[in-house]
């Protein structure tokens, strides 16, 4: 009877070392493909189908929707195509023994002969396709608890992520990185081929001040609270109605800005703007081509970018060494993020090389990454690739916000809501269309100067747009 291989849950990138089980695309009995997608999971910045490197008959899943699996442990076993299975006389599920060293070794064989790729678009030519629903023999049974692999050779960890060769780390490392908030993609292995080792992690966590990274991400609040009856909360004498785990997204997002106001020495401008020039320039153009004018948002998106030119303090990012020394680094560019509300919670995708697109450039990316975040298929590149964030909290129909700011970067700037307020115009009294901006910046890339002449920068652009779209 041949061994089943079993596929481990692969680094889906950014060193991360866990992800949530969504749902299954395969059931036990499908015959799969190379690279054919057989899980929706969802990581601390993205939602991603893993794609298999087996192709035969699924004969076991190792997880439930919702499950929390770590990085290097079971996902599914395949049966080879070909393989025999003898009939057995037990047909109840029975544990999973561990995985033996052929297991392990049957992958490194399958990862030379097939696709190696674990991220979703970057399969094998030809090895897409759907799963045929041919049930297996009924003797295979389904072992829906985690297996444990002891002694698991590293290479199994490795995972080919395009454009960059990732760290070959084991799961005891990367939970002692994820737990201290070191960005294992800030590290130089010791090991071999660069390999991160335990004591390489351990100097980044006793050295003064040193520099870590936690994913920038975003809020997904889909988490369900686990109701709770008859509990007395000892502190307030008050009945305790749920419980809900912070993990995922949530608990990302939870670390980040914890560390940002930790670090991060912010302070805050803030201006109100008369917008009725604006508001008007944008309903003209509507009346003249209404499918192709670009929203308000891609307007001051495209004024951001022009203050960014004039004042690239704000479109930085400080790093800390291992000795301490500081730094502060500038960009080439501008990927500009934008908040985006969804189903899933409060989404940052960034528009890459910002800089470089008009407004009704940017409106069309605008809208074209809202709707890759509202689908989940957003990647942890278009979520983490940030250099400046800008948030229109005014939909929510507040005027102002006291911003946390978007760890790594260094500045945030929030728009309100756009109403009719009083106004004096040429010495005189008038109803206006009046928003208010608000700047969050990090005080050690720069002084109140800057920060204000950015914003100021960005309000008169609002409030004479004609002239400066002239000059853009």
């Amino acid at each position: 009877m041949s061994e089943p291989k079993v596929f481990l849950l692969p680094d889906l990138g950014e060193g991360l070392t866990e992800a949530e089980l969504v749902n299954w695309l395969v059931s036990v009995g499908d015959e799969i493909r190379v690279d054919q997608p057989i899980a929706e999971v969802e990581t601390a910045k993205s939602m991603v189908e893993v794609p298999s490197p087996y192709a035969g008959t699924v004969t076991v899943l190792h997880g439930e929707p919702g499950q929390t699996l770590d990085v290097g442990k079971p996902l599914i076993s395949v049966l080879p195509v070909g393989s025999v299975v003898e009939p057995a006389p037990v047909v109840e599920p029975v544990e999973a023994k561990p995985a033996e060293t052929g297991a392990a070794e049957a992958y490194r064989e399958e990862e030379k002969a097939g696709s190696g790729n674990v991220l979703i678009g970057y399969g094998t030519p030809g090895g897409s396709g759907a799963a045929r629903r041919t049930r297996a023999p009924r003797a295979v049974a389904s072992v829906i608890e985690p297996v444990e692999i002891p002694d698991v050779d590293i290479s199994l960890l490795r995972t080919r992520v395009p454009g960059k060769l990732g760290a070959v780390i084991s799961p005891l490392v990367r939970r002692m990185a994820r737990e201290h908030g070191v960005d294992l993609g800030n590290i130089h292995g010791s090991g071999d081929s660069g390999l991160i080792m335990r004591r390489d992690v351990e100097a980044v966590i006793s050295a003064p001040a040193a520099e870590v990274s936690t994913s920038s991400t975003t809020e997904r609040p889909v988490v369900e609270p686990v109701e709770t009856h008859g509990v007395v909360d000892a502190r307030t004498g008050l009945d305790i109605s749920a419980r809900t785990p912070v993990k995922g997204v949530r608990k990302a997002v939870a670390a980040n800005m914890s560390r940002s106001r930790a670090e991060i020495p912010e302070a805050t401008v803030w201006v109100d703007v008369d917008a009725t020039a604006l508001v008007e320039l944008r309903a003209g153009l509507k009346k003249s081509d209404p499918h192709k004018t670009p929203g308000l948002l891609a307007f001051i998106a495209r004024f951001v970018t022009a203050g960014l030119k004039r004042f690239p303090e704000l479109n930085t990012r400080i790093e800390t060494a291992a000795d301490g020394a500081q730094e502060i680094v500038g960009f080439a560019g501008i990927n500009l993020g934008f908040a985006a509300q969804t189903d899933r919670g409060l989404m940052v995708p960034s528009i890459r090389n910002a800089d470089k697109l008009s407004a009704r450039e940017l409106d069309g990316e605008i809208r074209r990454l809202t709707a890759v975040v509202r689908e989940g298929k957003a990647t942890p590149e278009q979520l983490g690739s940030g250099t400046f964030t800008l948030n229109n909290y005014g939909v929510f129909g507040v005027d102002g916000s006291a911003a946390i700011i978007n760890y790594p970067e260094v500045a945030i700037l929030g728009v309100g809501r756009i109403i009719d307020k009083p106004w004096v115009v040429d010495g005189e009294l008038a109803v206006r269309k009046v928003t208010e901006l608000t700047l969050t910046f990090d005080h050690r890339v720069c002084d109140g100067a800057t920060a204000a002449g950015f914003l100021r920068f960005v309000a008169d652009a609002i409030e004479t747009p004609g002239s400066v779209l002239a000059e853009l």
